[in-house]
């Protein structure tokens, strides 16, 4: 009688033998070999479009978020198993990135030093192949793509629960740079320090809206040491390396810039704590088929002046995902409105909702779009944002 929770092969059937060890890795390394050439025969292509392109200024005039959009959402379409989304969507943006930096490395201006979340967002949107400016601040970000100098730049807009930076929205006002991409990013703030120890620190360093998201942590488990706000999180970390009572909230990617140790973590007080970042550029890109358009409106105050701009989205069926308001800057009590619509506006609703807008817009000065609802990857499709400075009548 055959042992409890074991069964024996049919009769005449022998049993399965499972492969052996060595065997099992010269398959694998056969896969490798494999995949090794799909990679250079993809690098070599990659190379062949670039010079079906002609002669061009720099890598910038390469690179087309709308196209790598479309290959990243057919590796989530095509993916089954066993690998997750996230993992096969940063296995693809890093052999784009790569083939990408055969003409040129993308020059991709963030908010510093090495070690931040800014930099985190870079490197999932642009991958590791591109070339990273940490500057000193958001307004320096917008300055160094202005000016050529980057071609690109990733400033942080809204934290899911501290809602928007208030700073990045103020920028658009001014501005002529559009927005042309996205990218979500899931933030764990640690406790980091010199010594590892809870009980030496006397004074946190990070930036401010860190130390909000961490705040009911600090008080239950650091209620008498000082909060020092500083410009970013590496900042922090920079400053808390020179003394033992010293600590810093940030990532843990800053502790290994800083050669700091983690004393907590994750301490964020919200399990979901994510922020939000858009990706900055000088030019509109062309639609993707999932995207979102940002405009930015500014109307007289008058009656239904913000009902003649909202109206034709309605008609056409056309989703607000998003308003928001700040003062324009233009004079005392003047606003300038942030919204977020479905939809590319170079394609017709999104068109023909603009055209028959009351106001008649100026001039369009920048777009974004975004990405397929589906969270698992970077929101960093070829955002069309239509930036629109015009009145309402």
């Amino acid at each position: 009688m055959a042992a409890r929770g074991k069964s024996r092969p049919p009769a005449g059937k022998p049993a399965p033998v499972a492969p052996a060890l060595a065997e099992v890795r010269a398959r694998i390394d056969g896969i490798d070999a494999q995949i090794q050439a799909l990679i250079a025969e993809r690098a070599h292509f990659a190379r062949q479009v670039g010079q079906a392109k002609g002669p061009l200024k720099a890598a910038i005039d390469y690179y087309r978020p709308e196209r790598e959009a479309q290959v990243l959402r057919q590796v989530l379409d095509r993916n089954e198993g066993p690998l997750s989304d996230e993992v096969l969507l940063r296995l693809f943006r890093e052999i784009m990135s790569a083939c990408l930096a055969q003409q040129e490395p993308l020059k991709i201006g963030f908010l510093g030093p090495e070690g931040t979340f800014s930099q985190q967002a870079v490197l999932k949107h642009f991958g590791h192949s591109a070339h990273g400016l940490p500057l000193a601040s958001i307004e320096e970000v917008f300055q160094e793509v202005e000016a050529g100098h980057a071609d690109f730049g990733v400033v942080p807009v809204e934290n899911s629960g501290q809602g928007t930076i208030q700073s990045t929205l103020d920028m658009f006002l001014s501005s002529p740079l559009k927005i042309c991409g996205e990218v979500e990013l899931r933030v764990h703030q640690h406790l980091l320090s010199r010594t590892g120890r809870l009980d030496e620190i006397e004074r946190v360093y990070s930036h401010p809206m860190s130390l909000a998201q961490c705040q009911a942590w600090l008080r239950q488990h650091l209620p008498k040491a000082e909060r020092i706000a500083v410009a970013s999180n590496a900042e922090a970390a920079r400053r808390a390396r020179h003394a033992d009572d010293a600590a810093a909230i940030a990532g843990i990617s800053a502790g290994h810039v800083y050669g700091l140790k983690i004393v907590a973590g994750p301490i964020e007080d919200r399990p979901d704590n994510t922020t939000r970042f858009l990706v900055v550029g000088r030019e509109l890109f062309s639609a993707s088929g999932h995207d979102r358009t940002s405009l930015l409106v500014f109307v007289h105050d008058r009656p239904g002046a913000l009902f003649n701009v909202l109206s034709p989205f309605a008609r056409h069926g056309i989703s607000m995902n998003r308003i928001e308001s700040r003062p324009a800057h233009t004079g005392r009590w003047q606003y300038a409105f942030f919204i977020d619509v479905e939809g590319h506006v170079d394609e017709g609703a999104v068109r023909q909702a603009l055209s028959e807008s009351s106001w008649a817009p100026t001039r369009i000065r920048s777009g974004r779009a975004r990405a397929p609802a589906r969270r698992c990857w970077p929101s960093s499709t070829s955002c069309t944002a239509t930036r629109i400075r015009s009145a309402a009548t």
